[in-house]
């Protein structure tokens, strides 16, 4: 039986909304297809072995959740770098899209560096305010229509180099002004949508398993 390698990020320490659920419901699709599933959650000190898996999620927490783990992140930078880069299948959501960028803001309007893999950066809404409530998209590669709620108080802009992963249908998506949603780069996506997103759009679940078992067959 081949086996589908699952490395949830920081799964410890960043896990608000429920989000383990696209882990969960990404596992079961794979073992729907017949295929053994391992899960590893690499967190603080860890090495993250680029070439072991098959589908990282990357969710969010609180800031100070976030505050932790980003020196340990920028240790990962090289090897997640070349695990995006190499088309591995990669779902970030929240704060984990937020940190794959050049930088965020906390709720102290204290300036939190990313990655900087990607060049979207964050900045706050005035006056605190967030974006809550349910939100809809259109893939703007398949063209399918993905659902989900966003509670970000976070306002992302991406750069002209970046594609978004879809366009706003209702809810306010990365800043709630020009109907973008997230990005997409090769077999990575970023996002806001909680719902868990995997759980609630099984269409985006089975097509991402698509993608990680023809990864799986190439090598």
């Amino acid at each position: 039986m081949k086996k589908i390698k699952i490395c949830h990020l920081y799964g410890n320490l960043l896990n608000t909304y429920g989000d383990v659920g696209n882990v969960m419901a990404y596992a079961h699709e794979a073992r729907k297809n017949g295929y053994e599933v391992e899960i590893d959650t690499v967190s603080i000190g860890d090495f993250f072995d680029w070439e072991k898996y098959n589908f990282v999620f990357f969710g969010g927490g609180q800031d100070y959740e976030q505050r932790i783990v980003q020196s340990d992140l920028l240790e990962k930078k090289l090897n997640i770098k070349k695990y995006i880069e190499n088309n591995g299948v990669f779902l970030a959501i929240c704060g984990g899209y937020q940190l794959l960028g050049q930088y965020y803001y906390d709720a102290y309007n204290k300036k939190i560096n990313g990655l900087n893999i990607f060049n979207h950066y964050t900045v706050n809404q005035e006056n605190g305010k967030r974006f809550t409530g349910p939100v809809k998209i259109k893939d703007c590669n398949s063209g399918k229509i993905y659902e989900g709620f966003e509670n970000h108080g976070g306002v992302t802009y991406l750069s002209e180099n970046q594609n978004e992963f879809g366009t706003v249908i209702d809810g306010n998506g990365n800043n709630g002004t020009d109907k973008t949603e997230g990005f997409r780069y090769k077999n990575t996506i970023g996002t806001y949508l909680h719902g868990p997103l995997l759980a609630r759009n099984e269409e985006l679940c089975k097509d991402l398993l698509k993608l990680s078992i023809e990864n799986v067959n190439d090598n």
